[in-house]
């Protein structure tokens, strides 16, 4: 839990930084720099879809993804977490149930997060989670400076999140083969390029519904692979 730990300070680290930045810069240097993240984000999306082997596999992970998160309305529930905080913090800036979505999205979506909590949970080694944390404290900063507050309340669900995946690892890690997670890093990777394209404001994204297709895609990629070694 160390690894989670330290992760979580840094993005609270981060976004105290940003907030301090905040405070004297002016509307147009904080749109730039939503412009800067939003296209580093599109950029860490594009780099992780060559992770995957099959792109059926992340078309029909996505597809059933939307849907059931559509049904859900899984970005309804995550906003209104969002705004929960946003009364606990009693803050009054239009921005910060953005800030949270943008920020919970951002810092646990991604095969590291993945594979860095699996590996801190089962064999202690918390070096991957260490080399988020240092890539969150930056996107903590810059995102915090321009959202608000709402970054780092994004904390507490990067928090609940990699702690349940290193309390769960031993039981879900046997079932991770490096092809699935290959798999569940390119559909995650799509789900990042979406919310890229969100904080730029070229979308309007409900990207939150996607969530489902991660937890779809190792089942999609069994199904492939029985059907592979039927025929």
């Amino acid at each position: 839990m160390l690894g989670v730990i330290v992760n979580t300070l840094t993005v609270l680290i981060g976004s105290s930084i940003g907030l301090l930045f905040k405070k004297g810069i002016n509307e147009k240097f904080s749109s730039a720099v939503m412009v800067a993240i939003g296209a580093c984000t599109l950029y860490i999306g594009i780099d992780g879809l060559s992770s995957g082997d099959n792109v059926l596999i992340t078309i029909i992970s996505m597809v059933i993804g939307a849907v059931i998160g559509t049904l859900i309305d899984i970005d309804r529930q995550i906003n209104k977490v969002g705004d929960y905080f946003k009364n606990k913090f009693k803050s009054s800036g239009s921005t910060f149930t953005q800030g949270f979505v943008t920020g919970s999205l951002l810092f646990c979506v991604g095969a590291m997060t993945i594979t860095g909590s699996l590996a801190s949970g089962i064999t202690g080694d918390n070096s991957t989670i260490y080399a988020k944390s240092l890539l969150d404290l930056v996107s903590s900063m810059m995102l915090s400076s321009a959202l608000g507050v709402g970054v780092m309340a994004a904390s507490i669900f990067v928090f609940i999140f990699q702690s349940a995946l290193v309390l769960l690892s031993g039981y879900i890690a046997p079932f991770l083969s490096s092809g699935v997670i290959g798999e569940i890093t390119c559909v995650g990777s799509v789900i990042v390029l979406l919310l890229g394209l969100n904080i730029i404001g070229i979308g309007k994204f409900k990207v939150a519904n996607f969530l489902p297709a991660i937890l779809f895609s190792p089942f999609v990629y069994y199904l492939f692979e029985f059907f592979k070694g039927s025929f």
